[in-house]
């Protein structure tokens, strides 16, 4: 069965829809991310933005205002639950791998 493109989300993905629990423009996105992280997972505006048109597009964020070319995003109701639910597998892989990782200690 072929998978789908937001089945399993990347790292970048991940964060930004935790970036956008909260409205946030672009810049204020990428900011939030460098921080969360302590710098470790940039994003550079072409993946940025081609995630947010993704996103939008499936329903997981919404455009909530535009003031010139500044755009204001807000994570959906539909993308609340993918989040919930990558959490949820990536939570569930730790827990599997705990006692591997106890055993090559």
């Amino acid at each position: 069965m072929p998978k789908k493109q937001l089945d399993t989300l990347t790292e970048s993905m991940y964060y930004t829809l935790i970036a956008l629990l909260s409205p946030r423009c672009g810049i204020e996105i990428t900011e939030f991310i460098l921080e969360l992280t302590h710098g470790r997972v940039r994003l550079v505006p072409g993946t940025l933005y081609t995630m947010l048109s993704k996103f939008e597009s499936e329903g997981m964020i919404d455009e909530i205002q535009v003031e010139g070319r500044k755009r204001t995003y807000l994570i959906s109701p539909m993308g609340k639950d993918r989040l919930k639910e990558e959490y949820e597998r990536l939570r569930q892989m730790i827990e599997e791998g705990a006692q591997w990782m106890e055993e090559i200690k």
